[in-house]
Parts: C-alpha cells; sequence; structure tokens
C-alpha cells in the first residue's frame, strides 16, 4: 500500500474534515458537490485504494464488482447503507464501514421537530402566513392536538428509536409501545417504560403517534401500506426519519386526502430529491428536505468517525465499524 493511498470522496464533507483526510490521504474531494452517475463511480472503483461515499451514491454489484477494481474499502459517510449492495461487497472481498452511533441524538431531534410541528399543525400555519392569508387569531383556527399522555408507537427499538421514546416519554409525558423483529433489552424497556408489541397492525392500531425507525431496503420496502393505514386511528399521525422506501407513498397519498389518518411529518422520500406534487399538496403534513442528521457537530462526527475507519484500514487494523 503507497504512502497515502488514493481516496475519493463522493460528496462535500465539512471543511474541518477534509482538511484532516487531505493531510493523512491523496485525496480527491468532489467541490462541485454534485452526484456522481454510475459511470463515474465505476472509474472510481478502478483509480483509488479507497472510496468513500454517502447515500446519494447507489453502489450495485455491477460497480462493485468492476474489472480491474482497485479500491479496497468503502468507507460509507452515514450509518444506512441500504445504497450499498452488501452481499456484492463480500463476494468482491472488499471491506465495507459505516458511522453508527454520532447521528442518534441529531436524528431523534428531527423525530421530535416533525411530530410537534404536526400535532400542533406548525406547517400550515406557518404557510398560511407566509402567503399573506391569516386573518387574525380565533378560538377555533388550526386547532392541533397535545402529546402529553398520548401514546407514541415506535417501528423498530434501535438507538434513533430509543433516542426519541426518552424525550417524548420524559419530557412529555407520552407512552411508548414499539414493534420489532424481536424484544428488545429489559433493561432498555424498563428505562423507558416501554411495552413490546408483537404485531405492527395492533401497534399502530394503539398509537397517537406512529415513527419509523427501521433501515431502508428489499426487506422493508412499502412495509407501512394500505393495510396498515386502515389500522391506525384517524386522528393518528406518521413521523418518518427513517428511508422513503419503507412507506407505501401512494396509500399515504390516499390517507392524507380521505382523512385516514390524521397527519405526517417527513424528512425522507422514495425519489428524493424528487417529492410528489399530490403530497407536497397533502393536508397537514411537514415535509424536511433530508435533514435528519444535519448539525455542524453531527456532520463532522460523522465525517471523523469515517476518517477513523479509513486510518483502522490504512494501519493494518479491522475497521471499528466494519460491516
Amino acid at each position: 500500500m503507497p504512502d497515502k493511498p488514493r481516496i475519493l470522496v463522493t460528496r462535500k464533507w465539512p471543511d474541518r474534515v477534509q482538511a484532516l483526510i487531505a493531510e493523512r490521504y491523496d485525496a480527491t474531494f468532489n467541490d462541485d458537490d454534485i452526484a456522481l452517475t454510475s459511470a463515474q463511480l465505476a472509474a472510481a472503483m478502478r483509480d483509488f485504494d479507497a472510496l468513500c461515499p454517502t447515500i446519494t451514491d447507489r453502489l450495485d454489484a455491477g460497480i462493485l464488482g468492476v474489472a480491474g477494481r482497485r479500491v479496497q474499502i468503502i468507507a460509507n459517510y452515514g450509518a444506512g447503507v441500504d445504497h450499498i449492495d452488501l452481499p456484492a461487497v463480500r463476494t468482491a472481498g472488499l471491506i465495507a464501514t459505516n458511522t453508527p452511533g454520532v447521528l442518534t441524538d441529531a436524528t431523534a431531534d428531527i423525530a421530535i421537530t416533525l411530530m410537534l410541528m404536526t400535532a400542533r399543525r406548525a406547517g400550515e400555519g406557518e404557510r398560511e402566513l407566509r402567503a399573506g392569508r391569516w386573518t387574525g387569531w380565533r378560538p377555533t383556527h388550526l386547532l392541533g392536538t397535545s402529546l402529553r399522555g398520548k401514546t407514541l408507537g415506535l417501528v423498530g427499538f434501535g438507538r434513533i428509536a430509543q433516542a426519541m421514546a426518552e424525550r417524548a416519554r420524559f419530557g412529555f409525558g407520552m407512552n411508548i409501545v414499539y414493534f420489532s423483529r424481536r424484544p428488545g433489552a429489559q433493561d432498555d424497556e424498563r428505562r423507558l417504560d416501554a411495552r413490546y408489541v408483537p404485531a405492527l397492525t395492533d401497534m399502530v392500531a394503539h398509537s397517537d403517534v406512529v415513527s419509523l425507525h427501521i433501515p431502508g431496503g428489499a426487506e422493508t420496502r412499502n412495509i407501512i401500506d394500505a393495510g396498515i393505514f386502515a389500522h391506525m386511528a384517524p386522528h393518528a399521525i406518521l413521523i418518518n426519519t427513517a428511508r422513503g422506501d419503507v412507506v407505501d407513498e401512494s396509500a399515504l397519498i390516499d390517507a392524507l386526502e380521505t382523512g385516514r389518518i390524521g397527519g405526517a411529518g417527513l424528512d425522507v422520500f422514495a425519489g428524493e430529491p424528487h417529492v410528489s406534487q399530490r403530497l407536497r399538496d397533502a393536508p397537514n403534513t411537514v415535509l424536511l428536505p433530508h435533514l435528519g442528521s444535519a448539525t455542524r457537530e453531527t456532520r463532522e462526527a460523522m465525517g471523523l468517525r469515517a476518517l477513523a475507519n479509513l486510518d483502522d484500514w490504512r494501519e493494518g487494523r479491522v475497521p471499528r465499524d466494519s460491516l
């Protein structure tokens, strides 16, 4: 391995992190910050020793197994890796890493933000005011709902789900239920006074807010569909800070337009950055442009974690976040 392996950072990372990478590696940065094409990614696999992608880079089997491959490690910037074909990574004998843990609090905060904004109809109110349509205070204008004493249903019970539950339980006095493939640790359940519900339909039926905290990919695609919406209460709110493809977007829009559910707060979308006009026009929605981890502190921490994985690889250690 050369003294300074060649690495490609596919999108612009925080300046502090890029400066550190440039000190330690023969690094190429994407100063234009435009997502690379499949052809560019395939070429990078031949030209660099390490590739540092993000969610906007879809690394399929064709790219990962390209002839003449030079890349040895995929050091992903982010915790989610549904854009990377992990079986193809293993077949190719590559190392792949992610950045778990460091974005937990920021993403939980966004989930709480979406829950509050949707419950209190803040998005609708801001749009009304900015458009010059507000006619003044009145007793029944844009009535929302209080969260105290309501039930938060979590789909998934990982780090981010538990961080949201902690904020909801101790900040707003909400009751916590959750669905996952298996029950969580009893210590975590006791700490959050959380109750495991083994059937997703049962959990959503008893939840005032349903918040999604599961990975994307084939196993979870459209797990929230028309059948799930049919079991939700008419006042219930859906929150998604996970991946857009875990929700059947057409079914969600129908549920919103017909009043089948009370509202939705979304930070992720199936075809992002494209968001359908029907969804943008749907009532009682709060739509954010994938801001879950978007704090300076978190985005720097993600970059530093990816750099630590690169350093482990360069120095002959098993990277700490190997997948």
